[in-house]
């Protein structure tokens, strides 16, 4: 039996570098909602996209480390954000269903990002219910978002979709 093998052409590096540009870009341009307790992250909804192609994850990872580059939390936003989102990929990768997909991301960065303000002094509770209800407005959306997007093959072929092009939910 032969292993399926993870290869990376030109095409995925375009495209990952892509989405990690859109990552930084969306972030940045929306800062004053993307960073803190109370939080919502539009340049998320891109996560999502991992649902569709794991390799996409690398992009997305490295948006979101450089983006908290200049997060006002400091380089402990680079670390737990960057792990929250590592994690939450890592789940949507392994989901067939997209409505699961999206309490990964909701789940990992209210607990993760959740921890990193309790560690800098704000209410542990108060910081994961608030990072996580944000997160979960953003998921909601990218949801609607991507199931709206599902009946279009052209989505499929321009972000070269290798799994989960059938889902129904």
């Amino acid at each position: 039996m032969e292993k399926k093998r993870f290869k990376i052409d030109e095409k995925d590096v375009v495209q990952n570098g892509l989405l990690a540009a859109m990552y930084v870009a969306l972030t940045i341009l929306l800062a004053p909602i993307s960073f803190n307790a109370i939080q919502f992250r539009v340049s998320e909804i891109l996560v999502l996209v991992c649902f569709f192609d794991k390799k996409k994850m690398i992009g997305l990872v490295l948006g979101c480390l450089i983006a908290n580059l200049v997060s006002p939390l400091g380089i402990i936003d680079i670390a737990f954000g960057t792990l929250a989102t590592t994690l939450a990929c890592l789940g949507i990768i392994f989901s067939k269903h997209l409505i699961v997909a999206i309490l990964f991301p909701v789940i990992a960065n209210g607990f993760i990002v959740g921890l990193e303000l309790y560690i800098i002094g704000q209410p542990f509770w108060f910081s994961v219910g608030m990072v996580a209800l944000g997160e979960l407005g953003v998921m909601v959306i990218g949801y609607i978002l991507f199931f709206l997007l599902r009946k279009r093959q052209s989505f499929f072929t321009a972000i070269r979709a290798t799994q989960n092009v059938n889902f129904k939910f």
